[in-house]
């Protein structure tokens, strides 16, 4: 292990981009050791469980390492890449080397103050620098206390000890009690109710393990009989894998989340799920005349945005569908603004962005909002923010031919209404089979917070105003 002695060294770590996420992948390095970079300049891309998105640097520099490669997940607040934001071009040096830099001791102190220097040694050199700007990234505070260790007493010790790491920027006190794990561990351990101090740490230079924090929270598991242990049943299908003809595709980023999300949301909300066919030759002739407005030139009109529009009328005529339900207090939580999310298919997964006050955009404005979260999408630059605070969903599977189904609510949201695809079938029309453009649509809710009756209305409304458009008007 080496370390930086050169204080012009600074160490990027990994933010926490979303709210509450603990760890990222990084897809992509953008710069490699001996890169010349600027504050604000984006250097790597990553994936956490809600979206990928591009990380600046806050410093001026030249880039001396990258500590991870693509590839990785890394824990928040690890350090991912090294820059040199000063003159020269210091090398690494061994840690036992470092031990010369303090004043020599007494003979039986010289091991104490070889176990000690290296820890305290980058502290006391980032003291002697003057204070940089640092730019705040994405619910990535900056800290600008100085951790500084007392000095050591040399009767008091008498095993060498080694060098503390450095956890989340700060190094631990050599005498302080407070035991060592990242942060992603701390919050495990303080979402199980596991007391830190008590757990018995396995990983290198004593650090708690996400392992030993279930180990401390299930001590059932411990003593376990051996056979249990000894007979895993994940091997098993490793072990009948044929590489050649299976393919093996590791479950994380925005994939992982979506499967536990979906998994959470059909086991708590009591789905129901209803139909309706309907004749929208209508909406479909307007869609057209709409492409020939000069108001909606240049901008993104297709049946989507009119059965958007629909669905917000319709909520506006039953508001009681916009809702959320509050497990905690046990209260139905009703919104009076509409984000309105648009479930997306994207090569990372399924996202769904929401468009925010939904309810107060013109037509115009809406298409523009649609066609902007459309494209987001597709490029994978759509922000966290961007996927949170979702009230109502439409998503259409009409695009890939197929003519209906029975969507899962997103998590937190009252109802989900799925598009299926426009045909031109054989209907009666004015007491005549004409053919005439058909599709069917699909409301689910939650029936805890919206009975049969709400919801029937909610998919009537929005089935009426796609028959006769012009609705859109008079019940706007």
């Amino acid at each position: 292990m080496t370390t930086m002695t050169d204080a012009s060294v600074r160490e990027f770590k990994m933010p926490d981009v979303g709210e509450g996420l603990t760890e990222a992948e990084i897809l992509k390095w953008y710069v490699q050791p001996g890169d010349t970079v600027t504050d604000g300049q984006v250097v790597c891309e990553v994936e956490t469980a809600k979206a990928a998105v591009e990380l600046p640097i806050p410093y001026d520099g030249v880039v001396s390492e990258l500590r991870f490669p693509e590839g990785t997940t890394v824990d928040v607040g690890t350090a991912i890449i090294a820059v040199r934001v000063a003159g020269g071009a210091p090398a690494p040096v061994p840690a036992q080397a470092e031990a010369a830099a303090p004043a020599a001791p007494a003979a039986p102190e010289a091991p104490v103050a070889a176990a000690s220097a290296p820890a305290s040694a980058p502290a006391s050199a980032e003291e002697a620098k003057p204070a940089a700007r640092q730019p705040v990234l994405v619910g990535y505070g900056v800290s600008t206390s100085a951790t500084k260790r007392r000095p050591r007493k040399g009767p008091e010790v008498t095993v060498p000890a080694p060098a503390q790491p450095e956890l989340n920027g700060h190094a631990p006190a050599a005498d302080s009690p407070r035991p060592l794990a990242k942060p992603p561990v701390r919050k495990l351990a303080k979402d199980l109710g596991v007391d830190l101090t008590a757990v018995t740490p396995s990983g290198p230079d004593g650090i708690i393990t996400r392992e030993d924090v279930h180990a401390a929270a299930t001590p059932a598991a411990v003593t376990a009989p051996a056979p249990v242990a000894a007979a895993p049943a994940a091997p098993a299908p490793v072990a009948s894998y044929d590489g050649v003809r299976e393919t093996r595709i590791p479950v994380k980023g925005v994939r992982k989340a979506t499967a536990a999300a979906m998994v959470g949301s059909a086991f708590t909300a009591p789905h129901v799920t209803e139909f309706v066919t309907v004749d929208v030759t209508r909406t479909m002739k307007l869609v057209e005349e709409l492409k020939q407005d000069k108001e909606m030139q240049g901008r993104r009109v297709n049946p989507l945005l009119l059965i958007a529009k629909a669905l917000l009328v319709a909520i506006k005529r039953n508001p009681d569908i916009n809702a959320s339900w509050d497990e905690a207090n046990q209260e139905i939580v009703v919104k009076h603004y509409v984000n309105l999310g648009i479930a997306a298919a994207t090569p990372r997964g399924l996202i769904v962005p929401n468009i925010k006050d939904a309810q107060d955009k013109t037509l115009p404005q809406l298409a523009d909002s649609l066609g902007e979260l459309v494209a987001t999408a597709r490029e994978g630059k759509t922000s966290p923010s961007a996927m949170q605070g979702g009230t109502v969903t439409i998503t259409n599977v009409g695009v890939f031919g197929v003519d209906t189904g029975t969507p899962i609510l997103n998590p937190g949201e009252s109802a989900i209404l799925a598009i299926g695809a426009i045909k031109l079938q054989p209907w009666v029309h004015k007491g005549k089979v004409k053919p005439r453009q058909v599709t069917t649509l699909a409301l689910s809710f939650d029936h805890r917070l919206v009975d049969g009756e709400l919801g029937s209305k909610v998919l009537a409304d929005v089935a009426a105003i796609l028959e006769q458009p012009k609705r859109l008007i008079t019940w706007a």
